[in-house]
């Protein structure tokens, strides 16, 4: 599964004042059109999870910004399953020990 081309499901939706347009919120999972459980495994109808199928999966990642405003938490499998890496954290040790 390639790592562009997957769209989101996800717990809830928040809806754009500005143009109307829904958008994933809470937990994110990547989901592939066309496939009724996400990249993890999950259910999409058992785990009641809402498809975004306009929405991609680089676009809820809180480092992009882009669609993340309302985004809680990245399922940690279905990212590691569109190609982020272990060591790819999101973070850095700023002062860092002698």
């Amino acid at each position: 599964m390639a790592g562009g081309r997957a769209a989101v499901a996800a717990t809830d939706q928040w809806v754009d004042p500005d143009d109307g347009i829904r958008y994933p919120a809470g937990e994110v999972h990547a989901w592939e059109r066309g496939r009724n459980e996400t990249v993890c495994g999950l259910s999409l109808s058992r785990s009641r999870l809402t498809r975004f199928p306009h929405v991609g999966w680089p676009d809820v990642q809180p480092e992009s910004g882009r669609h993340a405003e309302e985004v809680q938490s990245v399922c940690r499998r279905c990212r590691a399953g569109q190609g982020a890496r272990r060591d790819d954290r999101g973070w850095t040790r700023t002062n860092p020990r002698p």
